[in-house]
């Protein structure tokens, strides 16, 4: 088999394409991917009524707790969240998307989402979302 028949080495190359493509995107915004991922994450669980602690916005990223940790310590020293103890597990840390990451999230979203557009557009969305859904969930149960 050629390279260009592998989906795998395919996937590595589009993966890296994109990954190329939304870093580009982040960076007027001052915004690392795995930053920008993390400061969303959190931006819509407190949308949504939480104030999560770390392993709930690792889990929700679907990121390493300990990067997950270092890289959130960088979005606090940047003004974007706030880091508080959790009064009912002295060693778990609250997080909460301030004023300034709260005017950030929505904007780096759409920047996101339009690079997005961009690039799938060969593809039918829906067909490239339910694909990559199909093929995230097997790979978690597997």
């Amino acid at each position: 088999m050629k390279p260009g028949e592998s989906p795998g080495f395919l996937l590595w190359h589009v993966t890296l394409r994109w990954q190329r493509d939304i870093a580009a995107a982040l960076t007027p915004l001052d915004l690392t991917h795995v930053q920008f991922v993390l400061l969303a994450c959190t931006w819509w669980l407190n949308g949504q009524g939480e104030r999560p602690n770390q392993l709930a916005v690792a889990r929700q990223a679907g990121t390493d707790v300990k990067m997950t940790s270092q890289v959130l310590r960088t979005l606090e020293k940047k003004g974007l969240i706030e880091r508080e103890v959790d009064p009912a597990d002295t060693r778990a840390k609250r997080l909460r998307v301030t004023a300034l990451g709260a005017e950030l999230a929505p904007r780096a979203i759409a920047a996101v989402e339009e690079v997005d557009a961009r690039f799938f557009a060969p593809a039918p969305i829906e067909a490239a979302v339910s694909l990559l859904a199909r093929l995230a969930v097997d790979q978690e149960t597997a």
